[in-house]
């Protein structure tokens, strides 16, 4: 099977998101399901993640090269994640930058991350590596960069969706690279999460004069629609807090909150289960 192009969106001159599939990795998407963003400068161009493996970092390239003829001089991460980061491959010539935890997570995880995605696609990606940062930001920092004249600011919360995220403030731009802290249409993944602090991040989001935001997954959105996935968050957190202080169990929770909203977002039956779950544990963890 092909890996399916992704949908350019063109957000000003300088700026185009590349938003990937919204499945889960199969093999007719090839493990591609990340979006992807372009940032276009005056001596070359930066690309924030670079899909699950090698293939995929390659179409992104040449996704790339079709909008701009100026060489991709660095790649930014916005967290460890397969899906995110396992297409660096792809670019040697870049210079990678991540946070501080996301190249440690890299180094750690990096080989379980390829063992699933030739799980779910059937394949072995055998040039497919992971590519740790040469630069890092370290957590609790907004770092003022400016990448090819593009200035950004690098705002690595405590922790949130993964220990290692980082998010891209465009500020002449007014765009937010918000990497998997938000994403839109789909549900977020708990697996890696600190949810008190991701909560956090989402509140904090809400202080930036933003126009638009490229989320990690999903199509871009407004600061109105980021602050409707901050409640629901502190929605669900507060209900399983609840629950775990009435002395319930996650699967007795699990049947007392109102997850409508929830129910609407692609991956709901696959991943909420392990979401609420995850959860349950943070709290209960933090309760000792």
């Amino acid at each position: 099977a092909k890996i399916p192009a992704p949908k350019v969106v063109k957000v000003n001159d300088r700026v185009y998101a590349l938003l990937g599939p919204m499945e889960l990795p199969d093999k007719k998407n090839q493990g591609y399901m990340v979006n992807s963003v372009l940032l276009i400068g005056d001596s070359g161009a930066i690309i924030v993640d670079t899909g699950f493996t090698d293939e995929i970092g390659t179409m992104l390239a040449k996704t790339v090269a079709g909008l701009t003829k100026k060489p991709v001089t660095h790649v930014i991460n916005t967290h460890h994640h397969g899906d995110h980061s396992l297409g660096n491959t792809a670019f040697p010539g870049a210079k990678v930058l991540s946070s501080e935890e996301c190249r440690k997570l890299v180094e750690s995880t990096g080989a379980e991350w390829i063992a699933m995605i030739e799980g779910l696609v059937g394949r072995k990606f055998p040039n497919t590596k992971s590519v740790p940062a040469s630069e890092t930001y370290a957590k609790n920092s907004k770092t003022e960069v400016t990448l090819n004249g593009v200035k950004m600011v690098f705002w690595v919360p405590e922790a949130a969706h993964t220990l290692g995220d980082l998010m891209i403030w465009l500020p002449d731009d007014q765009v937010l690279l918000s990497g998997d802290i938000i994403v839109n249409k789909v549900t977020p993944n708990f697996r890696d999460a600190n949810l008190k602090e991701w909560i956090k991040a989402l509140g904090e989001v809400q202080s930036l004069p933003i126009k638009a935001i490229v989320p990690g997954h999903g199509p871009l959105l407004s600061k109105q629609e980021a602050a409707a996935m901050h409640k629901r968050m502190s929605g669900l957190y507060a209900g399983i807090e609840a629950g775990f202080k009435q002395g319930l169990t996650d699967s007795e929770i699990r049947k007392k909150l109102d997850l409508t909203e929830w129910k609407t977002l692609k991956h709901f039956d696959e991943q909420m289960g392990g979401n609420i779950n995850k959860a349950y544990l943070e709290i209960e963890a933090t309760s000792f």
